[in-house]
């Protein structure tokens, strides 16, 4: 089982003091909408995601189907059969991807310290 492209999504307070800590750190914008307040930060392989307003907590996003430039991946494991697989292993869900679809497609979990996890499939 593959899960893609992995980035921090972070909640942050102000969108643009965030941007040039992540910039000072060595991190350039890869993605995003600065007006509408989100961006993606990239540094090498590291991916960190900057979100004003959207949730209150950080969440591990992985991306099933991406490497970590956004490029689609030709073999990779579909959301659905990740969250199938979770499913055996008694993984409680917050939410749902409809296994009846195919193509994009997300769920969420939380990890046994309440961390929030995102599957998020653009592909």
């Amino acid at each position: 089982m593959t899960l893609g492209a992995f980035s921090v999504s972070l909640s942050v307070k102000d969108i643009n003091a965030s941007k040039v800590f992540y910039e000072n750190l060595g991190f350039k914008v890869f993605a995003g909408d600065l007006e509408r307040n989100y961006l993606i930060m990239k540094n090498g392989n590291a991916l960190v995601g900057l979100f004003q307003g959207m949730f209150e907590n950080n969440i591990l996003t992985f991306n099933p189907g991406w490497d970590e430039n956004a490029n689609k991946l030709n073999d990779f494991t579909d959301v659905r059969d990740v969250q199938k697989h979770l499913k055996s292993k008694n993984i409680k869900f917050e939410n749902e991807a409809d296994e009846n679809t195919t193509g994009p497609a997300s769920f969420v979990i939380m990890d046994p310290d309440g961390n929030t996890i995102l599957i998020d499939q653009h592909v």
